[in-house]
């Protein structure tokens, strides 16, 4: 019998709606109509008849359901919106940048959001982001790569513990041609300018294309998933441009150079300088002045205590017969996998002071760099700073040390007062003559990028963050609606797995664009309260850290890369305090504007409700799947659960992972 007790059995669909049909709010305008006498019925347009096509608009790659066009009724105070409650209106995103942040953005946009144009702007001609950026010799991965990788694209067979740069750029370049997201990348296009338009609800952004001219493009969403070390940062010294030999930055090397026999000087003692010096300290002939003035822990290799567990001493590299056997036994290279993640997640107390692993961490920082410079033992005095291990980025530099005592290598500590044609002058009169000048001296962290960003009444970025890069969450700022960010300012972390956090902020954004899109919204821009709150958390939270120690850090820059007595680079908490923070956004954090309607009417603010129907019911020809699709296993196992029986309370799954709203 019938589920409906008034409805004839010979009544019900097989299908919902033909290709012709109208539209459920039309039917009801033309019964209403017609039962008030009118002679003209007005109806919306009829379904589309593909939902699943994946057509071209305006010659822009789209990716699937297409929304059922404008809602028409004679009210003119409040009007029913005439679309299925999913509501898949059309919506475009601009994303900038095509590193591990725009790779994500690549995949789970497409994935997760119907009827969105997507185009993924990126300044170099390949993708890697600051993999891609930074080759010089000796780049590689600080922390074990295995911890370095998206979670549902794991690689088996690194080469090593710590991957060498170019293996992490393949990695990526692999994973975005994996899952598509190179469909979506415009190679050597740089943004030069975006500006926020209210009464268009749009942003509009200019780009040089790889000829030099300049094209113009708009966006609902704007996503900068350009990083935090990303725009270099040359040293502001005297002369600098005036050097006649070989200048680089180390984000900017130049692999045809010869170094052999060559007079170097590297100014810097970062991770980059770190990585650099043995390299190059290793090249006959080359003799190298190494200008240190900043003082820095050398710690033992991030995940060490996997390497030790593995047997490998301080041999990184992985033998053929571990590699086999974890590409070919899934439960030994999970096992593998899990033990990486919980080490690295389990160390965040390293990071505040007076823990006992922080200060059982500085006594094996003291005798590992003591052992390790006993040729020289005066430089452990030059080098060992008066700050807690961790103020500055770790860096465990295989080699640093050893080529630091080597014969070839000159260890200059008086600073550098000008840099003259032939080379480095010091504040003691100096010249020290060389051939080749690196700079290893960073980026400008946590500062607007280089490209002017205009939000509400042409308000720009740089003075917004002049003084300091104020955000929420690491991925939004106040006064630039619909703008989202990507390892923002206070998104990166010192310990444990970055790319866990980028995919967890990668999702947050991808439900912003989600709720753009399916409430009907035209701005959606943070609150400044909540930025000055998230603001003044971080500041309470990194008092007790061992980041606010005196030292340099890029962790700590102003709104213009200066050194900064607040916080900027770092996420205020674990890797796994940032991905539950991510996991259920506070949607009441941010102010709307919605869309107006077409008929001048009052805004309806609920829009999502659409027309009553869903849009699995309107497809022209539907499977059981679609209209049953809760009680289908992946459903029951990722939504709801399955009980367990008598004491749902023990579910395994809830004692692992808290539920959350």
């Amino acid at each position: 019998m019938s589920a409906f007790p008034n409805l004839p059995e010979s009544i019900p669909r097989d299908h919902v709606l033909p290709v012709d049909a109208k539209l459920p709010i039309a039917v009801m305008q033309e019964v209403f109509d017609l039962k008030n006498g009118s002679q003209h019925v007005e109806h919306a347009p009829p379904a589309k008849a593909d939902l699943s096509a994946d057509p071209q608009v305006n010659g822009v790659h789209t990716n699937g359901v297409q929304t059922y066009g404008e809602h028409k009724t004679t009210a003119a105070t409040w009007q029913l919106h005439d679309t299925p409650i999913e509501n898949q209106r059309p919506i475009r995103v601009i994303v900038i940048g095509a590193g591990y942040s725009g790779v994500y953005c690549g995949i789970r946009i497409p994935e997760r959001i119907r009827n969105c144009e997507l185009v993924i702007y990126e300044k170099n001609d390949g993708i890697g982001g600051t993999w891609y950026e930074n080759q010089y010799p000796g780049a590689a991965c600080d922390i074990p790569s295995h911890s370095y990788q998206f979670s549902f694209n794991p690689k088996p067979d690194w080469s090593a513990l710590y991957a060498p740069s170019w293996e992490i750029r393949d990695y990526i370049e692999g994973t975005a041609k994996k899952y598509g997201a190179d469909r979506f990348m415009k190679m050597n296009h740089e943004v030069k300018d975006c500006e926020w338009s209210q009464e268009e609800g749009k942003w509009h952004v200019k780009v040089q294309q790889p000829n030099g001219e300049i094209l113009s493009d708009t966006a609902d969403i704007l996503i900068s998933a350009r990083g935090l070390l990303n725009n270099p940062q040359w040293p502001d010294i005297e002369g600098l441009r005036s050097f006649e030999g070989e200048t680089m930055h180390s984000s900017k090397w130049n692999k045809s150079y010869d170094f052999t026999n060559k007079r170097v000087g590297v100014i810097g003692a970062g991770s980059s300088a770190i990585q650099i010096i043995p390299k190059l300290q290793s090249i006959p002939g080359c003799q190298l002045n190494c200008f240190i003035r900043s003082r820095t822990w050398i710690s033992p290799p991030l995940g060490q205590a996997v390497a030790d567990r593995m047997g490998m001493g301080d041999k990184h590299e992985f033998t053929p017969e571990f590699l086999k056997n974890i590409k070919n036994d899934p439960r030994a290279w999970h096992d593998f996998r899990m033990m990486v993640e919980a080490d690295s997640n389990n160390i965040h107390s390293i990071t505040l002071k007076g823990t006992e692993m922080q200060k059982g961490a500085q006594k094996a920082f003291e005798e590992g760099m003591k052992n390790r410079l006993a040729r020289k033992p005066e430089y452990y005095d030059y080098l060992k700073p008066n700050f807690s291990p961790g103020c500055r980025r770790l860096t465990p530099g295989p080699g640093f040390l050893e080529a630091l005592v080597e014969d070839n290598v000159s260890f200059i500590r008086d600073k550098i007062s000008r840099i003259t044609p032939k080379g480095i002058e010091t504040q003691d009169g100096k010249l020290h003559q060389v051939d080749a000048l690196v700079c290893a001296t960073g980026f400008y962290a946590s500062a607007a990028p280089p490209f002017r960003t205009a939000g509400l009444n042409g308000y720009e970025l740089k003075k917004h963050w002049h003084t300091r890069a104020t955000n929420y969450l690491s991925l939004a700022t106040d006064q630039f609606p619909n703008h989202f960010f990507m390892l923002g300012p206070n998104g990166a972390i010192g310990e444990g797995s970055l790319t866990m956090m980028i995919e967890s902020t990668g999702d947050y954004l991808v439900k912003a664009i989600r709720k753009i899109q399916k409430d009907n919204i035209k701005s959606m821009v943070i609150k400044p309260q909540r930025v000055r709150d998230f603001t003044n958390y971080c500041d309470e939270y990194f008092k007790m850290t061992v980041y606010m120690d005196d030292c340099q850090s890029w962790y700590r820059k102003d709104g213009q890369g200066r050194p900064s007595d607040r916080v900027t680079g770092l996420w205020p908490g674990s890797t796994l305090h940032c991905i539950e923070a991510l996991r259920s956004p506070r949607w009441e954090d941010y102010e709307y504007e919605y869309i107006p309607e077409s008929n001048g009417a009052e805004s309806n603010a609920m829009a999502w409700l659409g027309n009553g129907w869903g849009v699995n019911q309107m497809r022209p020809e539907v499977r059981e799947q679609e209209l049953a699709f809760y009680l289908l296993p992946m459903f029951q196992e990722r939504d709801l659960g399955v009980p367990v029986q008598g004491k749902p309370e023990e579910n395994e799954q809830y004692v692992l992972r808290p539920w959350s709203y």
